[in-house]
């Protein structure tokens, strides 16, 4: 796959380039994919198009204050520049003010106008151009060449000429594209105050044990760092030594600062409290926690929802629309209207010209979808893409894995049950074969073992059984660890071990038989306790109406006492691996819309499948490529939090649409001139340009208000 290019349209993602400019299909201004700097204080003005409208706009605004006052002096009382200036003069002096606007100014608006034209992709800027073009064109040629214009265009002798309407609206549009591209700006704050958390630098120890600090890009995964009390992380790690509270509101949204020891996990860009910690690089560059972060909710940010496909539709017939509406505009009060016939009808269809760019409706959906991904990586609510914001409303039901979601994912061996062999053997014959396996399970059975400084034998010939468990040889005697279908597989009798194991998992505890040399011996009662803010979540998703369903590989009875335990709806135990997805796809075709929730790579197919995938951040990398939606802390309270903020999404963007639709539906019949036989109003081209950058900043300012939406 090809490196994506840093430069993106945030309304048409398909639309990449090496370089600032204008999208070729829509001419909006193209955006970093990511923030250019690491510091949330950047100037806005950095930004190369913002700064390059921002000094057209006040060249074009030094310029079209003179031509607006030459151009209006006549309703000015006792108009003193009359007494000045001789007609004629004035209109030459409006013609040498207006020219650098609608020609310097106004020549991005041209480039873009006649883009569109050549990618047969017509737009607001095919619009704006036309219009000023035709009002500045005009008045050139009523000033340089009068005799060659229809006499239907004279009044009172002479031509009019729009050299004031030209200009301000050169200068009204510039001031909505400042106005559009600094709001624009804002919706990347949170990547923005998240670059600027990440550490400057790092304190390493060498293998001397001497320390000095290095440039952060100097970090090496495997080094050993000292955080200081008060200090950032500086990359993702494991404590080696030490223990501390640690400050991850910035990536969880969660206040209360989390106790860190031996062993646990730490964030880059998180605040060490007031111990002494020494962590081992695990992540560093763009592997941390932090860069992968900003990644995916930039990426989220360019992504398109399906409901942007609605106004896709319109947008696509709309420009060909208001040229035809335009060009019969002129038609009509050339033939109808009132003397000058002609000029009226020009002024008339550059004002639906103007106030027809269909900007607001544009901007209707990527806004609130740029600012809604931002708000939600400030509470630890990651979205992949804006499909997965607009689909998590529709989740009627939640299928949850057990380990790592709804429990700790830290097992721990809670009881030995033996009989002939020993607790100590029969523990270090089964760590010794879990050594070679990644399984949380394995995990607490080696430390177990640790626990007891038991030393652990080498083991052959291991074999890792999904969905069963794992068999090797230790020492000359054949072990086997699992569950009831490796039993059943190897035609091994549980005898008495199997009612201890039923009492296990009476307990919510997972039984893991032991064999040795083809009979069992003992078994293994592992624990994983639930994690304190579950129930909490589950009270909140029920409120919600959602129906909660355990999907796990556990025993029955494990699986149920937990369910129990926590007011679960449905569980659905003893599921192989490769069996998750069916089980997903079974619940749909009973016409439930699901969201499923895991962290392991045996989840990944099921995160695939459900129509919402949500990944628990403190799983592995796979679950949360998989997945739509990821929790930074793992934790079922960022499903209720990510529920609100996407009905709160989908509730903007239909307010945006709304008053996109409503406002073109109202303005160009009024542009056009259809009050005029009634009230004698007509919309001077100037002020339906005021009006068309006010819609544009209407919607941009109701995106912004998701930013403080209660999540």
């Amino acid at each position: 796959m090809s490196e994506r290019k840093p430069y993106v349209c945030p309304m048409h993602p398909e639309v990449e380039s090496d370089e600032p400019g204008p999208c070729d299909v829509c001419g909006m201004a193209l955006e970093r994919r990511t923030p250019a700097r690491a510091h949330a204080d950047e100037a806005e003005d950095d930004d190369p198009e913002l700064r390059d409208m921002t000094r057209r706009f006040w060249g074009s605004l030094a310029l079209t204050i003179p031509v607006f006052a030459l151009a209006m002096g006549e309703m000015i009382p006792g108009d003193p520049l009359g007494r000045l200036l001789s007609p004629q003069l004035r209109v030459w002096l409006q013609l040498a003010f207006a020219t650098p606007v609608a020609v310097w100014a106004a020549w991005p608006f041209y480039q873009r106008a006649v883009a569109s034209v050549v990618n047969k992709s017509l737009n607001m800027f095919t619009l704006i151009g036309l219009g000023i073009f035709v009002a500045y064109g005009f008045s050139l040629v009523a000033t340089l060449a009068p005799g060659i214009l229809p006499h239907t265009f004279l009044h009172d002798g002479v031509v009019p000429v729009y050299f004031e309407a030209a200009a301000v609206i050169t200068a009204l549009v510039l001031l909505g594209q400042v106005l559009e591209l600094r709001a624009r700006a804002q919706t990347s704050s949170a990547l923005k105050k998240l670059l600027g958390l990440a550490a400057k630098s790092a304190r390493r120890i060498a293998d001397d044990g001497s320390e000095r600090d290095v440039p952060l890009a100097e970090v090496r995964v495997g080094d050993r760092l000292r955080v200081r009390p008060g200090e950032k992380v500086p990359v993702d790690g494991v404590v080696v030594e030490g223990t501390s509270s640690i400050d991850e509101s910035m990536v969880s949204g969660e206040p209360i600062p989390v106790e860190k020891g031996e062993g646990d996990k730490v964030v880059g860009a998180t605040v060490n409290g007031n111990g002494s910690l020494v962590i081992r690089a695990e992540k560093v560059g763009s592997e941390t926690l932090l860069s992968r972060i900003v990644a995916m909710v930039a990426e989220a940010q360019r992504s398109r929802a399906p409901i942007q496909r609605l106004a896709d539709r319109v947008s696509g017939w709309f420009v060909l629309t208001v040229l035809a509406v335009a060009a019969l505009t002129f038609a009509l009060w050339a033939t109808l209207g009132p003397e000058p016939r002609f000029a009226h009808g020009l002024v008339n269809a550059v004002a639906v010209l103007i106030i027809a760019c269909p900007c607001a409706l544009g901007l209707a959906t990527p806004m609130s979808i740029m600012v809604a991904s931002g708000r939600g990586a400030s509470m630890g609510v990651l979205f992949r893409n804006a499909e997965a914001i607009e689909l998590l409303r529709q989740v009627d039901t939640l299928v949850v894995d057990k380990t790592g979601t709804l429990t700790e994912g830290r097992p721990t061996v809670a009881e030995i049950v033996t009989g002939e062999v020993g607790e100590d053997e029969l523990l270090r014959l089964a760590a010794s074969l879990e050594r070679g396996s990644e399984h949380p399970l394995a995990g607490a059975i080696v430390g177990a073992a640790e626990a007891r400084a038991l030393e652990l034998g080498k083991a052959e010939a291991f074999r890792s059984i999904p969905g069963q468990g794992v068999v090797g040889v230790v020492g000359g005697t054949v072990v086997a660890l699992g569950n009831n279908a490796l039993l059943a597989a190897k035609k091994l009798d549980a005898g008495s071990f199997a009612e201890a194991a039923e009492r296990q998992r009476s307990q919510g505890r997972t039984a893991v038989y032991v064999a040795l040399d083809g009979a069992v011996r003992g078994l293994l009662a592992i624990g994983d306790p639930v994690k304190e803010t579950t129930p909490a979540a589950i009270r909140a998703l029920h409120g919600e109406g959602i129906r909660i369903v355990m999907l796990t590989g556990d025993a029955q009875r494990t699986a149920e006492a937990v369910a129990k335990e926590l007011g679960i709806d449905e569980v659905i135990a003893e599921v192989q691996p490769d069996q998750k997805a069916d089980a997903i796809a079974k619940l749909q075709s009973e016409g439930r819309f699901v969201a499923m929730a895991g962290d392991g790579i045996n989840d990944a197919p099921a995160l695939a499948r459900a129509q919402v995938g949500i990944a628990m951040g403190t799983g592995t990398d796979v679950a949360m490529e998989s997945a739509g939606v990821t929790l930074v802390k793992g934790d079922l309270n960022g499903i209720a939090r990510a529920r609100k903020l996407s009905h709160a999404t989908m509730s903007n963007i239909r307010q945006n649409l709304f008053w996109a639709f409503a406002y073109n539906s109202l303005g160009v019949p009024i542009a056009a001139g259809l009050l005029y036989p009634w009230t004698g109003w007509l919309l001077s081209p100037m002020l339906a340009a005021a009006a068309m950058s006010f819609s544009s900043v209407t919607v941009i300012g109701n995106a912004l208000r998701l930013r403080r939406v209660e999540l």
